[in-house]
């Protein structure tokens, strides 16, 4: 569809935040297709999604890419976000987290590919395609407690967990007192290992 590039103010470096505008209603009127709601959208989220990139692909340029690949897949698909599964700033965090990801995966892969050429053949492509079936299995374990979350205790968990952010960052972020963010990321953990099993990835 329309091709957008949201690089107002100075790309991700530039000042993620003005005057803490309403990031729902923005994104609303991004999947209306307004361009200009998109532009301030990307302003008030992009420094801090940046930041979000950079933490797990670890490489400047790279997380660059990650972040203007998650926005124009954002601008696509603003019409799937719905409040009712947690806010605006954490919808679109996940989607970032997830490209970066995928991009972290993608170079893991291509390195597999080239070292096992070298390396012990047909034992060790059998070692990681098991290992792949269960980590994929094992997401989707994680998925599906996740959805059994209130919906603020799974963006606190998602930012803490999926995003890397420490307990007072996930409080600027949510803009909750910081007692609250750990109560909640504490009450989501206890809900995760109950539908999980004791022993579960979520010990702390």
């Amino acid at each position: 569809m329309n091709q957008i590039q949201p690089t107002p103010s100075g790309g991700p470096h530039g000042s993620p935040e003005g005057s803490a505008p309403d990031l729902a209603q923005l994104l609303r009127r991004s999947a209306r297709g307004d361009q200009q709601a998109f532009a301030e959208l990307y302003d008030a989220t992009a420094a801090r999604a940046y930041g979000l990139a950079l933490r797990v692909v670890r490489d400047p340029a790279q997380a660059e890419e990650v972040t203007q690949e998650a926005y124009l897949d954002l601008w696509r698909t603003a019409s799937r976000f719905d409040p009712a599964r947690g806010s605006a700033i954490s919808w679109v965090f996940t989607l970032v987290h997830r490209k970066a990801v995928d991009r972290v995966r993608s170079a893991e892969a291509a390195t597999r590919r080239d070292t096992a050429f070298q390396s012990r053949q047909t034992d060790v492509a059998h070692d990681a395609t098991a290992e792949t079936a269960h980590s994929s299995l094992e997401a989707r374990r994680v998925r599906a407690a996740l959805d059994q979350l209130t919906p603020v205790q799974r963006e606190a968990i998602e930012l803490s967990y999926l995003g890397g952010y420490t307990h007072t960052e996930v409080a600027t972020l949510l803009d909750l007192p910081l007692g609250t963010a750990k109560t909640r990321i504490r009450d989501g953990l206890i809900r995760l290992r109950d539908f999980m099993g004791v022993g579960g990835p979520w010990h702390e």
